[in-house]
């Protein structure tokens, strides 16, 4: 294997300026704000718009680059990568009240392979069948990867020689078809990772989808936005110690302070 890209190409709801209104008087903001900023309540913000404001989350990297990072670091066998740099900002949409990219590129480097991220919220995309998906660049041809199917693609041919689709079990499971906001061309995933945590606890043994390597590509993503932040720079991070290796700027940025009076479990200390 080469060279791998990911890539959302998806709105995700950023475009749009909607204002701010007063609180709904069925939701507790300052419950549902939590330890993060105070700011005015938009009509965007909940139950989902909250993924537009790096208040709440970390934005498109945070949200949809860490799935098919997670994957290819599956698929692959990878571990740590060595560093990551990443660069980007809102761009093009600056109309919008959402403050989280337009566009963003990062560069996860593990040694001998490049996983590279891509993510545009407007223009048009360069694959319209895979606008959220992985696609792994080899020696024998081309791999395209999404939720939604798979093709390979052998070196000179247009069309794929192998190619799937997710496994829909409406034989098995009926509520499948019925399920309220159900992703049903992931149901069946979903069952077998349930099955895998399950024989994990009474074996004692460690699920497919173990909580470290959930934590790797999680922090991979985080570590993405902080080289944004920083302009570009590229981080080395030690997960032996938890810090990027000889930039004290990037290590205060590893945590976001907790509005008061909210404190983050772990001791000052440590």
């Amino acid at each position: 294997m080469g060279h791998v890209e990911i890539c959302c190409y998806w709105g995700m709801g950023r475009a749009g300026n909607r204002p701010d209104i007063p609180v709904p008087d069925y939701l507790d903001y300052e419950m549902w704000t939590g330890p993060a900023p105070m700011r005015p309540f938009n009509q965007r913000t909940h139950p989902r718009g909250w993924r537009a404001f790096m208040e709440y989350g970390n934005g498109i990297i945070g949200d949809m680059c860490i799935h098919m990072l997670d994957m290819v670091r599956w698929m692959l066998g990878l571990g740590w990568p060595q560093s990551i740099s990443s660069t980007g900002g809102i761009l093009v949409q600056k109309d919008s009240n959402a403050n989280i990219t337009d566009t963003q590129t990062a560069v996860f480097d593990f040694g001998e392979l490049q996983v590279v991220w891509k993510h545009r919220t407007w223009g048009d995309m360069p694959d319209p069948d895979y606008p959220w998906a992985a696609i792994l660049y080899g020696e024998k041809g081309t791999l395209k990867a999404s939720v939604f199917k798979y093709e390979f693609f052998e070196h000179g041919k247009k069309e794929p020689t192998l190619r799937g689709e997710p496994l829909f079990e409406y034989d098995k499971y009926p509520e499948d078809r019925t399920e309220k906001d159900l992703e049903r061309h992931v149901a069946s995933a979903m069952r077998w990772h349930w099955r895998s945590f399950l024989k994990a606890i009474d074996e004692r043994g460690t699920p497919v989808s173990d909580i470290e390597e959930g934590f790797i590509s999680s922090a991979a993503c985080i570590l993405a936005n902080v080289s944004l932040q920083l302009g570009g720079r590229t981080l080395r991070y030690d997960p032996r110690y938890g810090r990027v290796i000889g930039d004290e700027e990037a290590n205060r940025l590893l945590a976001r302070p907790y509005r008061a009076p909210w404190t983050h479990p772990r001791p000052e200390a440590v």
